[in-house]
């Protein structure tokens, strides 16, 4: 439904038959739903050429069947095998335009209340032009004088804000938990089948968990050797241990009664999951064996015949990193997670509970398109108000374009970075994920312990 959506809009920029004929063909949509695809489809084609440009093998492809090549390069002054287009530096001046696009549309939209302004018009139209001025924007990156004070200056700004993305996603996983356990606590005062569904979604959590560590502790470690995988499971698995028993304390109860195992149990997954990529991102250990050959330790046996195909490794893992960006992209841009990070919650006794407890009970207000109208199929939802805070959801494609140039450039290893050996191991990517892993429970930590430290503040989660 999202991609006829987006191909209809699209089309809407072509001209009027165009768009009659792509859009009675596509389903109903929401105004609000399918603006954010449209920005979604643009941040994916930026994504997509940097991957482009940090692929040997692609460069090696066009230098084979693209005819004239070199003189084309020379042509448009890019280098006598186009070098300057390829790379991380390449990377990081279209992620400089990109970054820029966003931050601009966020300057454009603060403080919009409605979709009827003229700023709310240019946030939720003109898409041929956007797409214009975007590829503009990247392109102009180019032609920066002093490529070298540019580059390392921007690379700090990209550490920067792609820690700020990661801060802000940590944030809202720790308001989800919370939020899980408060909206389904909420619906065992009507109904006692809630509990029931409380319990086992805690032992489900906590099943994956212990699975997820025993097994890393089966497959990443050996009997002699791999001290460096033992101890960070060791940690990593008191950690869970430790936010678990914090969680049930009878002084963390006294003071937060919706406190319980459900939010540790949901942090101990996230954990798991982050102590398993980190480990998965970490460089391959050769030793000698008892015949002097060369031996990859502390990996599992399965993975080392995957990462063989390399190009099959880098497809299926640009895809995930890209679905991964995009999906914290999205729902961390509605206003009840904006409201969140700014520490306003919904009052416990207001809490309906509901198995799909993320989204609104209550009905859109929409108006419908007239039944002789011509013209897009478009549900539009924000006749009284905005669905989503406009200026929050561009800064966080801001941030999101500054994660991926950085991720996609190696973090710190950007000279002898490619997306060959993107995934085959980097001790930069490792230590982001595992300083990911402890922040998120030093943030969880604090919300349950904020009250005991601060007793005459008034903490609300």
């Amino acid at each position: 439904m999202s991609a006829q959506c987006c191909a209809g809009q699209l089309a809407c920029c072509c001209g009027s038959a165009g768009c009659s004929l792509c859009c009675d063909c596509c389903p109903r949509i929401r105004q609000s739903l399918s603006t954010r695809f449209m920005y979604a489809l643009y941040f994916i084609l930026v994504v997509g050429l940097c991957c482009i440009m940090m692929s040997t093998t692609v460069a090696h492809k066009m230098k084979e069947h693209i005819p004239f090549f070199e003189e084309m390069c020379k042509g448009i002054k890019a280098g006598d095998t186009c070098e300057k287009l390829v790379g991380y530096s390449a990377v990081y001046r279209v992620c400089f335009g990109m970054a820029c696009f966003f931050f601009i549309f966020c300057l454009l939209t603060l403080k919009i209340n409605n979709s009827k302004s003229c700023r709310a018009h240019i946030h939720n139209g003109f898409w041929f032009f956007k797409l214009l001025l975007l590829g503009a924007m990247c392109s102009g990156a180019f032609f920066i004088p002093d490529q070298d004070t540019f580059l390392n200056a921007w690379r700090y700004v990209g550490a920067i804000g792609g820690f700020l993305f990661i801060g802000i996603q940590l944030l809202l996983l720790v308001e989800f938990a919370h939020k899980w356990n408060k909206n389904w606590t909420a619906g065992t005062a009507s109904n006692k089948l809630w509990y029931a569904s409380l319990a086992l979604v805690t032992l489900i959590m906590y099943s994956v968990a212990t699975g997820g560590l025993v097994s890393m502790a089966v497959f990443y470690t050996q009997k002699d050797g791999c001290m460096e995988n033992k101890i960070l499971l060791g940690v990593n698995g008191g950690l869970c241990l430790l936010i678990s028993l914090v969680a049930i304390s009878p002084c963390v109860q006294n003071r937060q009664p919706h406190s319980g195992l459900l939010q540790s149990g949901v942090i101990s997954c996230y954990v798991t999951y982050l102590t398993f990529s980190a480990l998965s991102s970490k460089p391959a250990e050769v030793v000698l064996d008892e015949h002097g050959k060369n031996i990859t330790i502390c990996v599992p046996n399965f993975g080392q015949d995957l990462y063989k195909d390399e190009n099959l490794v880098t497809i299926l893992g640009t895809g995930l990193l890209i679905g991964c960006i995009l999906y914290s992209c999205l729902t961390s841009t509605t206003r009840s997670s904006s409201d969140a990070l700014q520490g306003r919650y919904a009052a416990p006794e207001l809490e309906i509970a509901r198995c799909c407890f993320c989204f609104s009970p209550g009905g859109e207000d929409t108006e419908e398109q007239q039944p002789g109208k011509k013209g897009p199929r478009v549900i539009y939802d924000e006749k009284k108000g905005t669905v989503y805070v406009y200026s929050y959801f561009h800064f966080v494609f801001f941030l999101a374009s500054l994660y991926v140039m950085m991720t996609v450039t190696n973090w710190f290893n950007y000279e002898s970075a490619n997306m060959e050996s993107f995934f085959s191991g980097s001790w930069s990517i490792f230590w982001v994920k595992m300083a990911s892993c402890w922040i998120c429970v030093l943030l969880y930590l604090w919300t349950l312990v904020a009250p005991l430290c601060c007793p005459t503040r008034q903490f609300s989660v």
